[in-house]
């Protein structure tokens, strides 16, 4: 990796700081998940003093890896998508991606598989591949089907790549002007109130295929029944490509981490921030847990809102963001395993998806009943294995995750209902073809309920994508960059653009260029947009297909 000592010219390397004089405080970031990361080291490359403070013992916040069987797992984020986003951020950095990580392009997008029927199908990275699997495993009608949900998927990202996606603020009036007239009779066509489970409907008539593709809520810890149409845009999103990342996703928050350091951030771990400081109703600094107090120019707060909502960093920051979300208002939590096993019959990609025969049942059973599902998905990251499917000599890792509630701060998951769900999951994945042989599960089995993960990531439940994207203005709910306590600012999967990688880097992103903005301006309305992809703000430019 080529990380030069000195930032490239591009980088404001003194700007930022006072000529003369004593030297302003630093600008503060807690919190050393992608975010954090990201916000850190554009900070970093305008030329301020950056100290990134991260309660655990190495970065990434989700996206990390465990040991299991003295062996590293992707435990978080498995998929790598949206490389653009990187590779912006990165050339404001005076670094490019490759230098920084080795990405490995996968064909096959994820091998899905359903209870009952022999047959599989894969989403290729080359849509006519997909198009002509689909008319294979369906018919040639639902083939052609595809290709105009395709269409319509591309047009929807399109859309909103410019005024949401790289917007600080998206607005639901503002989002209008941006679209236009075109962009709105585009978004209307869609039924600007139907869930994206009706949508599927008029793309789709075989049920398999509605329920593959209504899975893309999820991404977001959705409910298809609940979740917009407009989240199809997700579907490009893979078409667009998807990678893996040579040793593991973790490498590329340890790199990040290496990047920014390298361009003058202070990053500390082992440092648990108890209460963001404030003083004459602005954010002055931070206090850590053993009473070490650290002025700041600015708090650049990277975890789950909700956190502060519930004044878990003090009541002086609670103002920032509204009242803790509720739970039945919040996204889908996870009961994941982390395995080391063998592993026997169906041939397995590096993504697969594993159906069972009653869809709704899930969502009923997470969102209204509160329990694991009875009738869960299950999804399995093979994190050994290439486009090639080649099962590697012994072992190999995987990661199997299933849907369930995020309360995990009002409740713990027993033992006999996680063994129950283990148990579904398991046969179900057996009826599908698939057996793993596991021998000692103390050692080869690591599982992580949504208490866990409340435990990991405070004020969340268990929540892995902040609140659940459930009604068409559920874009427009999350808290924006600029938080409502001057001084403070919010980047993570809970703020716009949303959860996933490439939308937490993103956050970061505007996080930085809204410090910047701020500290360049006393105009605390002002917009900001992150230039850059295929969007610009000009209606002659939204309008054209």
């Amino acid at each position: 990796m080529n990380v030069p000592a000195q930032g490239p010219a591009g980088c404001l390397s003194t700007a930022a700081r006072p000529a003369t004089g004593v030297p302003a405080p630093p600008i503060v970031v807690v919190g050393a998940g992608i975010g954090g990361l990201v916000a850190a080291l554009l900070l970093a490359c305008r030329g301020h003093e950056v100290t990134l403070l991260e309660r655990g013992d190495s970065p990434g916040g989700k996206m990390r890896a465990v040991a299991v069987d003295g062996v590293p797992i992707d435990a978080g984020p498995t998929v790598f998508t949206m490389r653009w986003v990187f590779d912006e951020i990165l050339a404001e950095a005076g670094c490019r991606l490759d230098e920084l990580v080795t990405l490995s392009p996968l064909s096959i997008l994820a091998r899905h598989a359903w209870r009952g029927w022999p047959a599989t199908l894969d989403l290729d990275a080359e849509p006519r591949r997909s198009a002509e699997s689909i008319a294979a495993f369906a018919t040639p009608a639902e083939g052609r089907r595809f290709v105009a949900f395709c269409d319509e998927a591309r047009r929807v990202y399109r859309r909103l790549e410019g005024p949401y996606i790289r917007s600080e603020r998206p607005g639901f009036w503002r989002m209008l002007t941006d679209l236009g007239p075109s962009g709105l009779g585009e978004l209307a066509g869609l039924g600007p109130f139907a869930s994206l489970w009706r949508s599927l409907g008029r793309h789709f008539h075989d049920p398999r295929l509605r329920q593959l593709f209504a899975r893309y809520a999820t991404y977001c810890g959705a409910s298809p029944w609940h979740a917009p149409a407009t989240l199809m845009l997700i579907a490009h999103v893979e078409m667009d490509g998807v990678w893996s990342i040579d040793g593991g996703m973790d490498t590329l928050a340890r790199r990040l981490a290496g990047l920014a350091e390298a361009r003058g951030v202070q990053l500390r771990y082992g440092a648990h921030v108890e209460r963001v400081l404030v003083d004459g109703g602005r954010a002055r600094g931070v206090q850590l847990a053993g009473g070490e107090r650290i002025p700041a120019r600015a708090v650049v707060f990277n975890g789950d809102v909700d956190a502060l909502a519930a004044a878990m960093l003090g009541r002086g920051a609670a103002r920032a963001v509204r009242s803790p979300t509720p739970p039945r208002r919040r996204s889908l939590g996870a009961l994941t395993w982390a395995m080391r096993v063998r592993s026997r019959g169906f041939q397995l990609a590096r993504h697969n998806v594993f159906f069972d025969d009653d869809y709704r049942s899930e969502f009923t059973d997470i969102v209204q009943r509160r329990q694991l599902p009875r009738k869960g998905t299950v999804y399995v990251c093979a994190q050994d294995r290439a486009d090639d499917g080649r099962a590697p000599e012994g072992p190999e890792r995987l990661l199997a995750l299933v849907n369930a509630p995020a309360d995990g701060d009002t409740r713990l998951f027993d033992d006999s209902e996680v063994e129950s769900c283990r148990h579904r999951s398991l046969e179900l994945m057996s009826q599908c073809g698939l057996d793993l042989e596991i021998g000692n599960a103390a050692q080869q089995v690591l599982c992580r309920t949504p208490a866990e993960f409340e435990r990991l990531y405070p004020g969340s439940g268990g929540a892995l994508y902040g609140a659940a994207t459930h009604g068409w203005m559920a874009l427009f709910r999350r808290p924006a960059a600029r938080s409502a306590l001057p001084g403070l600012y919010l980047a993570g999967g809970s703020v716009p653009p949303g959860p996933g990688v490439p939308m937490a880097a993103m956050s970061g992103r505007l996080a930085a260029a809204t410090i910047a903005a701020d500290l360049a301006s006393t105009h605390r309305s002002s917009r900001v947009h992150i230039a850059g992809g295929t969007w610009t703000p000009s209606a002659t430019t939204v309008a054209t297909p």
